[in-house]
């Protein structure tokens, strides 16, 4: 008797908090706020809206950023994929910000975020280790940042992932590469692949070779994943920001190239 009365008040839990996040996730979809991303180079990003902010994967200027400026926006929240120094450095942040680096489910001032544990390489993580895909929905809007994913998605992924209304995509690496930048991030080819299998409504390219990265970075250009996409739903912006809002969002899939 006793064992039945554990597991029904364990079976109320469960189907409560699922229950708070659905009710949380149609709260966001129902706001009119303006979503803002502005990249700061690499895979960081500075995200607001809802009167929260993220910044994520502040790094250290090295290689392929060595002519970029470390990250050091004050957010709520600072996110990051692995603790490799290209992907989580911390040095010149305030100490006091919150940082989220493990796989897991949190609640952020009313912000549902999931970390979805991912391979950083192609070869089950045993070279880089672990890579933690972020998938959160601020101001109405369905945001999923791969980090610096090399792998294929399995099942159980793409079902935490969803559709996302904007995935922040790395493009640059190259799986026959020699440079280690190379081959913890998908090729053009496999972020191609990527966009397919997720069909995201805005695609935002991140982690390559731009005019800021030294003359020995090998990261691929942004121009080799973008002949592999549709010219009309491509667009080069003039600057690093982009602002959004979840009630003119496309239909169909766009790349949308954000300045350094």
């Amino acid at each position: 008797m006793r064992r039945r009365q554990i597991l029904r008040l364990a079976q109320g839990g469960l189907i409560s908090a699922f229950t708070a996040g659905i009710i949380a996730d149609a709260a966001n979809s129902q706001t009119n706020s303006t979503l803002r991303l502005q990249w700061l180079g690499h895979l960081s990003f500075f995200i607001s809206g809802d009167n929260v902010s993220f910044l994520t994967h502040p790094f250290r200027p090295a290689g392929c950023t060595a002519k970029l400026t470390s990250p050091t926006a004050k957010s709520d929240y600072i996110l990051i994929s692995s603790r490799l120094l290209d992907e989580g450095y911390l040095e010149n942040l305030p100490k006091d910000t919150r940082v989220l680096s493990e796989p897991g489910s949190y609640n952020l001032k009313g912000i549902n975020l999931q970390g979805i544990t991912m391979d950083h390489d192609r070869i089950g993580g045993r070279r880089f280790g672990r890579n933690v895909a972020w998938r959160w929905k601020q101001s109405g809007i369905f945001i999923l940042h791969l980090g610096g994913a090399a792998a294929p998605i399995n099942a159980s992924q793409r079902i935490l992932m969803g559709r996302p209304d904007v995935l922040i995509l790395p493009i640059g690496g190259n799986p026959q590469g020699t440079d280690p930048m190379q081959l913890k991030a998908y090729s053009p080819v496999e972020a191609r692949a990527i966009v397919q299998e997720l069909n995201p409504r805005i695609v935002i390219p991140t982690y390559y070779r731009t005019d800021k990265s030294s003359n020995s970075c090998q990261l691929a250009s942004v121009d080799e994943f973008l002949a592999l996409m549709p010219p009309d739903t491509v667009r080069k912006l003039e600057g690093s920001t982009l602002e959004l809002n979840a009630s003119s969002l496309p239909q169909t899939t766009v790349v949308r190239v954000l300045k350094s």
